[in-house]
């Protein structure tokens, strides 16, 4: 009986695809390509990097990051997470992020929800990254993990409109519902009222001013 050997694929062949939008990871050697994120994922995604840089700025050695950024903890364990806190620089070289963020936020998509919560979050765990944290939009929820023994344990977590204030950080506290709600509709703008055509006519004509 023939046995079909699996190689682990590795930091070469990422570097190798196509700059087509999709979001190509390694998992321990294991590819998984994930579609363009929907355009309400971005929307929490872009809320949240503004809220977390609000309470980081003031670090001078910290730094949030967003996506598409490659982080590398290993040739065969390549991830792009939606965002990404790094608590050194030195971490940061021209290829992407090369020692475990400080920080790693993953927003559940329908494709993704399931590794999110499962075999990705067991990697980061056994990679030593600190905190993760898993945003669900379609549930208005944020669970914080932190590490602990080599798994991740809850920290701390919030819904809806709540203020989420994480105990490991002075000062970080992340308003909800600033994430979730709906930008507002603009007004449709009124188109300038047109002269009637006998308006224009006696104006051509005459010389007289536009009759209201």
């Amino acid at each position: 009986m023939s046995h079909r050997l699996h190689r682990k694929l590795d930091y070469s062949y990422i570097a190798a695809t196509p700059q087509d939008g999709k979001r190509y990871e390694l998992l321990d050697g294991k590819l998984f390509v994930n579609p363009s994120p929907n355009p309400i994922h971005q929307r929490v995604s872009r809320r949240l990097q503004r809220q977390l840089e609000d309470c980081f700025h003031s670090r001078s050695s910290v730094e949030v990051v967003n996506a598409p950024v490659d982080v590398i903890l290993t040739p065969h364990d390549v991830f792009v997470p939606d965002l990404i806190v790094v608590g050194d620089p030195s971490h940061i070289s021209r290829r992407g992020i090369e020692q475990p963020p400080l920080l790693v936020v993953e927003i559940l998509s329908p494709s993704t929800k399931s590794i999110d919560r499962g075999a990705k979050s067991r990697r980061y765990a056994e990679l030593a990254i600190q905190h993760y944290w898993i945003v669900d939009p379609e549930a208005r929820r944020i669970d914080c993990f932190v590490l602990d023994a080599g798994e991740f344990k809850p920290r701390v977590s919030g819904q809806d409109g709540e203020m989420l204030a994480h105990p490991d950080w002075d000062g970080l506290v992340i308003d909800l519902a600033a994430l979730w709600k709906s930008p507002r509709r603009r007004r449709p703008i009124a188109s300038p009222q047109q002269p009637s055509p006998r308006t224009v006519l006696l104006t051509r004509s005459t010389g007289a001013r536009p009759i209201d």
